[in-house]
């Protein structure tokens, strides 16, 4: 049961994080540097899983993806198939709640670029993208990479949300976090101490490599 979760919970933080590495940098760098109607509201609806509790978002994912869902329903009719008790449903749980995380950081990184750096590559004839990739993103990297370290932290230790939409189904759903839940209510201390140590370590070296990599910026 230990190694399956850790197998699962392994898998859906790889998933999460290479989605939430794109997709956080992406909306980082569009709040950051582009002004339209709706900004606020957007940054408002991508920040909300911070404040909401994981089950309330738990809940929104299944009116929007479960098998009856406003989406989901129109993609079961379609193949068949739903995000609903599969673990790419824990995945879809764990992106929306760690993507927050990494777009806060990267965008307050992406901010703190002296915009006459781009200005200049600009005037050197470079497009946006070759600044972007060239400029902006190694200047704001350790901001990035800060958010990605956070947002991997977050993901492995969801619970809430994930619960509601994937469910806790051994080997098959069941990542950590669900594990310790359910081998505390059936009185398996012992795995239950072995799955909380694990996740502890995981996320005091995720908050040490976070500060260590802030006061890097900061003195470095």
């Amino acid at each position: 049961m230990i190694w399956d979760a850790l197998k699962l919970s392994l898998l859906v933080v790889g998933v999460t994080t290479a989605i939430v590495g794109v997709a956080g940098l992406a909306f980082a760098y569009l709040l950051a540097k582009r002004d339209f109607r709706g900004k606020e509201l957007l940054d408002a609806v991508l920040t909300m899983p911070l404040v909401l509790p994981p089950t309330v978002t738990g809940y929104y994912l299944i009116v929007l993806l479960g098998r009856r869902g406003i989406i989901g329903s129109y993609v079961y009719d379609l193949t068949g198939w739903t995000v609903a008790f599969t673990w790419q449903g824990a995945v879809v749980a764990a992106v929306v709640v760690s993507l927050p995380l990494m777009i806060k950081a990267a965008r307050a990184s992406i901010e703190s670029v002296n915009p006459d750096y781009e200005i200049a590559s600009y005037t050197l004839g470079k497009g946006k993208l070759e600044t972007f990739l060239r400029i902006t993103l190694p200047l704001a990297r350790r901001g990035i990479f800060a958010g990605l370290v956070l947002s991997f932290a977050r993901a492995l230790g969801e619970f809430g949300a994930t619960l509601m939409i994937a469910g806790n189904i051994p080997g098959k759903t069941q990542t950590m976090p669900l594990a310790i839940y359910e081998a505390v209510a059936s009185g398996e201390a012992r795995q239950a101490q072995i799955l909380a140590l694990i996740l502890t370590a995981v996320s005091i070296a995720a908050v040490y490599l976070t500060n260590k990599i802030s006061r890097s910026r900061i003195y470095g």
